[in-house]
C-alpha cells in the first residue's frame, strides 16, 4: 500500500474522532486558539482550516453555542457544548464504546500473522 492512500485512509478514520473530541473539549468554554491548544496537547493537532468549518458545523446543527466577547483587550468567539450537544456527546461516546468493542472482538478473532502486521497492540490485545 503506498503512503498516499495510508495517509488517505488515516485522515478518513480521524475526522470522525475529532468530532468527539471537540464536543468533548466544549464541555467548558473555549475559544478557537485554547481548543486548538487543548486538543494538541492529547495528541490530536488540528488546523485552522479544519477547526473553524467543524465548530460552525456543530453550531449550526445545534450542538454548540456560542458568543463573543472581549478577551484579553480582543473579541473572541466562545464555544461551548449546547444541552442538546451535551445529550448527543453522550450518545456518540456510548456509540464509541460499542464500535471498539466490536473492532476489537472482530481483530481478536481473525488475528493476522505477526510477519504480516508486527506487533501492533490493537492486534495483539486478547492474546
Amino acid at each position: 500500500m503506498d503512503s498516499e492512500t495510508l495517509e488517505n485512509l488515516r485522515l478518513e478514520l480521524r475526522r470522525g474522532c475529532l468530532v468527539l473530541a471537540v464536543l468533548g473539549a466544549l464541555r467548558e468554554e473555549q475559544y478557537g486558539y485554547t481548543l486548538r491548544k487543548d486538543l494538541a496537547e492529547h495528541g490530536l493537532e488540528i488546523d485552522e482550516g479544519t477547526l473553524y468549518p467543524l465548530l460552525r458545523r456543530l453550531e449550526s446543527q445545534g450542538l454548540l453555542a456560542s458568543e463573543w466577547r472581549e478577551h484579553e483587550k480582543r473579541n473572541k468567539r466562545f464555544y461551548r457544548l449546547s444541552p442538546e450537544g451535551e445529550t448527543i456527546l453522550h450518545q456518540l461516546l456510548d456509540e464509541w464504546g460499542n464500535l471498539d468493542a466490536s473492532i476489537r472482538a472482530v481483530i481478536g478473532h481473525h488475528e493476522p500473522k505477526e510477519q504480516d502486521h508486527g506487533s501492533h497492540p490493537a492486534l495483539s490485545a486478547g492474546r
